[in-house]
């Protein structure tokens, strides 16, 4: 490898999202958003020998690309919070790499079609990687940050008002 070469990356989407979403704005975002929309992870045919056993596993860790993002902010304010948090600590798409990671349940494979629930992506994102999701991490034991503290402070406010 070149040594001017070696920051660099290369990587190939593997296939791409069929979501019903077409535009951002339709995307469920902030504090108690629900992810229940379908769609299908439609995987490169020469790449259908690395789906074998996947339909074994409830739930996929989707790596993507947040292609449609524009420009990077190491701060972002997210809509359900005020406060601006560092990039590392949201899920705001302009990062300095535009990765995105969903995990979505699985409901069927079909071939190199892959149906599941959960997507947050627009149609025709590029899909870097699969995995299937297992968590070590017991339900007691997880923190959520300042999500937490939103979600106090969202709670905290009688219902009515």
């Amino acid at each position: 490898m070149n040594p001017a070469d070696a920051d660099a990356l290369i990587m190939q989407p593997i296939g791409h999202v069929r979501s019903p979403y077409q535009d951002v704005s339709e995307i469920p975002k902030g504090l108690g958003a629900q992810h229940q929309a379908e769609g299908w992870l439609d995987i490169r045919p020469e790449l259908e020998a690395g789906l074998t056993d996947i339909e074994g596993f409830s739930h996929l860790i989707v790596i993507w690309v947040f292609d449609r993002s524009e420009g990077c902010s190491l701060t972002a304010q997210p809509p359900s919070d005020a406060r601006p948090h560092g990039v590392f600590a949201t899920r705001s798409p302009r990062r300095p790499n535009p990765i995105g990671l969903t995990v979505v349940e699985l409901l069927e494979r079909q071939g190199v079609r892959l149906h599941v629930r959960g997507v947050d992506m627009l149609d025709g994102t590029p899909i870097l990687d699969l995995k299937p999701y297992l968590s070590n991490v017991p339900p007691e034991r997880l923190r959520r940050g300042w999500l937490a503290e939103a979600e106090a402070r969202r709670d905290a406010i009688p219902s009515g008002r």
